[in-house]
């Protein structure tokens, strides 16, 4: 079938423990019953844009353990197609340790396992990546790899560069991508700025990279949108968050979604705005997608 979105990314089994507080460096907090969930960048992302209605591909691997075999079946549970979803012998799927505190915001580990070993060459062989409408990618599989779904994209090629990398980004990924999707944090890393802490600062650090679009995501405040070095703010509904985990992914999927679909920019942003903020109304990563329906009936009920 042909594909809407295929996605670059990890699989990983989230570990979630809410908690009054994130503990800080050398504490230790109690916390409530342990919830083993389905997770990881990539795969959150697949999953969301097949709950919006979009076809969607998996491109990534998993161990070759029981939670290897739990994370495939979810995706295909889903409706994500996983044939370029492989499998890494004798090495661990890769795991999420997470503590979500009462007002939403969360803390987490990642453990990388098998997600580490998604190789250049394994984009190369995915038929997806250079048949897709849109290839996505995040930050939590090796650079290299990105960089190689850069260059096998024949579609648009979309890059979420979280969490932020800690290694220099090639300016020829940059150059290559069609559509930045940085946080303020992430941002700020890419452009070498300070802390951008307002539209403004937002825009002026877009500005100076080299991709074709930017699209800041602002939490609550929105996401503002760089083309053409025009700049667009697009505010957020107001809402009481219940867990901001997977919130940048769905936003990330939706955006993707309508651009596949021929979507104006600014106008698929909107939507991709609406649907992050509807994913906070649930708790969990991807239990907390929803159907385009069930965004306006979240968004209506808050």
């Amino acid at each position: 079938m042909s594909i809407d979105i295929a996605v670059v990314g990890s699989c990983n089994l989230d570990l979630v423990v809410n908690v009054e507080n994130i503990p800080k460096v050398g504490q230790t907090v109690l916390g409530g019953d342990l919830s083993r969930i389905p997770g990881g960048k990539g795969a959150n992302q697949a999953v969301a844009a097949a709950r919006l209605g979009y076809r969607s591909s998996m491109i990534g691997r998993v161990g070759d353990d029981e939670t290897g075999i739990f994370l495939r079946e979810c995706l295909e549970k889903d409706g994500v197609e996983t044939t370029s979803l492989l499998v890494t012998a004798e090495t661990p799927s890769g795991i999420a340790m997470i503590a979500v505190q009462n007002d939403g915001d969360n803390s987490i580990v990642v453990s990388p396992g098998a997600n580490a070993h998604l190789t250049p060459e394994d984009i190369a062989e995915a038929q997806t990546v250079s048949n897709a409408t849109i290839v996505l990618t995040q930050a939590e599989i090796p650079i290299e790899t990105v960089l190689a779904a850069a260059r096998n994209a024949k579609g648009t090629f979309v890059w979420n560069p979280a969490p932020a990398p800690e290694e220099i980004v090639p300016l020829e990924l940059l150059d290559l991508v069609d559509v930045l999707i940085p946080n303020q944090t992430e941002l700020s890393l890419l452009a070498g700025t300070g802390a951008i802490d307002s539209v403004e600062k937002a825009v002026e650090a877009a500005r100076t990279l080299p991709c074709a679009s930017v699209v800041v995501t602002l939490g609550a405040d929105g996401a503002v949108v760089v083309v053409n070095n025009d700049a667009v703010h697009v505010p957020a509904p107001k809402v009481n968050p219940i867990d901001t985990t997977g919130a940048g992914d769905a936003f990330c999927a939706a955006l993707c979604g309508g651009l596949s679909q021929g979507s104006d920019f600014v106008a698929a942003v909107s939507e991709a705005v609406r649907v992050g903020a509807a994913t906070t109304l649930v708790a969990g990563a991807q239990s907390s997608f929803p159907t385009s329906d069930q965004v306006n009936a979240r968004l209506e009920n808050r």
